[in-house]
């Protein structure tokens, strides 16, 4: 957004209510949604010819929050001004710094009408991580309907006369991706994450269940914990190894996530030749690296031996880091199957 601060009302000229809360209203950043095509030379040029302005307008922000208003005689009006610059400095901050926000992300569709996903985003507190939606998953979201030409055709092509293929995602958080998956694939998807996770996931489930089904796919969620014992998740995951392809985006960030997320691939993958599992990895740093090949080592050595059949890069954008724009991020993906 380019500004120019020096056209906004300042503090010092006393400017009415009414002025004030124009310009703070035309302040508004929406919550981003990344083009996965945008170059990376793109991305860096937009960030940095940006940078002083962000600042700029940050500090007009402030200057609004901390002042008392004393011209404004109405204190409903102050609280009005300084509700509204307080949103819009959250608005700049990066998304660990923002409240609820809904982003409406579109799709392409090779066999039928474009469409969009709305996803809500509560706030994040503690260590909710389940409760953003990350570049990755809609990196690899965008690259589905390849992924059903080339990497799951025996599955999901023409030619196949197979039942109905049953796909599970593990660690869907908001639901981005396991959505997108049944509108693009017209097939069922279930969509999983932990208990406190899942209200969340199964509202923007509700809310975009008129668009998938209407595309052909269909949509259920529950909460599944890896590694547990099975108390307070889905009656539906009493049966092991119901589905044929499984998704799982960035859902490696501990050092006990490789192992727990081998066992829950092994738990539930179909024991049948032609089942895959589908994982994204974002590389932001060597620690994400390192995580990544110890899955694929724990894999590789679980009791029924998943191995890496295909990999592939992808670039996107993300908005984990402080201020509104999004920041590139480098991710892997592969295949796997036993």
């Amino acid at each position: 957004m380019s500004v120019s601060v020096a056209d906004f009302p300042q503090v010092w000229e006393k400017p009415p209510f009414t002025e004030l809360l124009r310009c703070l209203k035309e302040l508004h950043v929406d919550p981003p949604v990344w083009n996965p095509t945008t170059p990376r030379r793109d991305i860096v040029e937009e960030y940095h010819n940006s940078a002083q302005s962000r600042r700029e307008v940050a500090a007009y922000l402030s200057s609004i929050i901390r002042s008392k208003l004393e011209w404004i005689e109405d204190d409903d009006e102050k609280e009005v001004l300084w509700g509204e610059a307080s949103r819009r400095l959250s608005e700049r901050c990066g998304r660990a710094g923002m409240g609820e926000i809904t982003r409406r992300w579109p799709f392409e569709n090779r066999t039928g009408p474009s469409f969009q996903l709305i996803i809500r985003e509560p706030p994040i507190v503690g260590d909710c991580l389940g409760l953003k939606t990350w570049g990755s998953s809609y990196v690899l979201a965008q690259s589905l309907d390849e992924i059903a030409l080339k990497s799951l055709s025996h599955l999901l092509g023409s030619d196949y006369k197979g039942p109905p293929v049953n796909v599970l995602e593990l660690g869907s958080g908001t639901g981005l991706l396991g959505m997108a998956a049944a509108a693009l694939w017209k097939t069922s998807v279930v969509l999983t994450d932990l208990p406190d996770i899942v209200p969340n996931l199964a509202f923007n489930v509700e809310s975009n269940r008129p668009t998938i089904e209407s595309l052909g796919g269909s949509v259920e969620t529950g909460a599944l914990t890896w590694g547990g014992t099975g108390e307070g998740d889905s009656e539906r995951f009493s049966k092991k190894n119901q589905f044929q392809v499984i998704l799982i985006a960035d859902a490696l960030y501990d050092d006990n996530q490789p192992e727990l997320l081998s066992v829950a691939i092994n738990d539930h993958i179909a024991n049948e030749k032609g089942a895959r599992a589908i994982l994204v990895v974002p590389l932001r740093d060597s620690t994400t690296k390192k995580l990544l090949q110890e899955f694929r080592s724990v894999a590789a050595r679980g009791p029924r031996p998943l191995t890496c059949l295909e990999e592939h890069s992808l670039t996107g954008q993300d908005d984990w880091g402080e201020g509104e724009e999004a920041s590139q991020v480098d991710c892997w993906w592969g295949v796997f199957g036993a």
